[in-house]
């Protein structure tokens, strides 16, 4: 689960020296939100929140402010499990209630509908769905990018826990449970049906899942993911689109491998670029195929990534 940042009260910012003239400049600068009446964020500048850790903010500020906090379900219970939602932003929280209860609350989407003991989970002090229930709500109520990346990523600690490992049979189980969810639904299950059977867990970031969407959208044939590569010393490379119908290699250039200093493993910038240009020089040669790189700016459309791999002569078989 993604675990909450610190929520302040009117009280806590005061005990910490703020006064009510600083609290509206830094409400102003955006270096403090307010969340729900009398629950604030404060915002690092060089650190703002990633659009999941905004939904558990919220998520957890109208826990505070309810005198019967509700389960939260949908979108805000993908985020709390820590799946990427790839969502328009917005201050909304998505909760189910049962049709009996009453009223509504500013910035809450509610469902109505049960949850059952067996579909809820208690942390950090609230309820939410389960994986499985979150993941039929919303495969059966987002749009099919946005199931996408939650789904795969949902499938990928059970189906692909390691580079190299995928278990199909532990895909398909999980799929049927939450299928067998989606059937108690009246609304939602063709949706449902073709965010799950598209959704594969070897896609390990939301830039794979929407990759494999455009790709499809362009007339490819499925690619092969995380295909293993014979390297130097007895090592392999995995790359994550074999696309067999060209046939080619391609793979989405996520920033977070040259940014993000945990991902470099304490290697330099400089490092990190010559080991994968040292790695892409290595797969062209061994395989004797073309080897395209995109990122997100050319997954924008269809119509862009088709433009990216047409200038490296790659086209639908």
């Amino acid at each position: 689960m993604l675990a909450p940042a610190p929520l302040l009260s009117r009280d806590d910012l005061r005990a910490n020296g703020v006064s009510a003239s600083s609290m509206s400049r830094m409400l102003r600068s955006g270096e403090l939100v307010r969340l729900r009446p009398g629950v604030y964020l404060r915002v690092a500048p060089d650190r703002p929140p990633t659009p999941e850790e905004w939904i558990v903010a919220r998520a957890h500020a109208l826990a505070m402010t309810s005198r019967n906090p509700p389960v939260f379900s949908h979108l805000t219970a993908a985020a709390l499990h820590g799946l990427p939602v790839r969502a328009p932003s917005s201050a909304k929280v998505h909760v189910t209630l049962p049709p009996e209860r009453p009223g509504a609350r500013n910035l809450v989407v509610r469902h109505r509908g049960e949850v059952a003991d067996d579909e809820r989970v208690q942390r950090h002090g609230i309820h939410f769905t389960t994986l499985e229930r979150t993941m039929a709500d919303v495969a059966r109520t987002a749009s099919f990018e946005t199931a996408v990346c939650v789904l795969d990523a949902a499938l990928r600690p059970v189906t692909a826990p390691k580079a190299g490992v995928f278990d199909g049979a532990a895909a398909d189980a999980l799929r049927e449970q939450v299928r067998a969810i989606v059937q108690r639904s009246a609304h939602g299950r063709a949706r449902a049906w073709r965010a799950l059977g598209f959704a594969d867990g070897r896609a390990q970031l939301p830039g794979e899942s929407v990759s494999r969407i455009r790709l499809a959208e362009l007339g490819f044939a499925p690619p092969d993911l995380q295909v293993a590569v014979a390297g130097p010393a007895g090592r392999d490379y995995f790359i994550d689109f074999g696309l067999g119908d060209v046939p080619a290699w391609g793979e989405f250039d996520g920033e977070g491998k040259y940014r993000d200093e945990a991902v470099r493993s304490n290697l330099t910038l400089e490092q990190v670029l010559l080991r994968e240009k040292q790695r892409e020089d290595w797969i062209r040669g061994a395989t004797q195929r073309p080897f395209v790189r995109w990122k997100w700016e050319h997954l924008r459309t269809r119509d862009t990534l088709g433009a990216r791999l047409a200038s490296f002569g790659i086209r639908p078989g």
